[in-house]
């Protein structure tokens, strides 16, 4: 399995800025998110999330947002041949 690589770009006592690169086939592996958190995406293509309730494909834009809350639980898998990237931002 090969995973995505997280680069921290910013902490500080209000937010966690991440970089996300997903290689072709890339995942993070299953986590739970302790913060809420939105996610930027530098990249345009689609993303295939597991959880608990099951499989299924999110397609995500260059720079159209979206935002999620604290105790998702997931593993992000990039399905591109190409490959993708994302700026997370987590609120703490």
């Amino acid at each position: 399995m090969t995973e995505a690589t997280g680069t921290l770009q910013l902490e500080n006592e209000r937010v966690i800025v991440t970089l996300w690169t997903f290689p072709p086939g890339a995942q993070t592996g299953f986590h739970v998110h302790a913060h809420d958190y939105v996610v930027v995406p530098l990249t345009t293509g689609t993303l295939r999330l597991e959880d608990a309730h099951g499989t299924r494909e999110a397609a995500l834009v260059t720079g159209v947002s979206y935002n999620r809350l604290a105790g998702v639980s997931h593993n992000v898998i990039n399905v591109n041949p190409y490959e993708f990237q994302f700026v997370e931002v987590e609120l703490k």
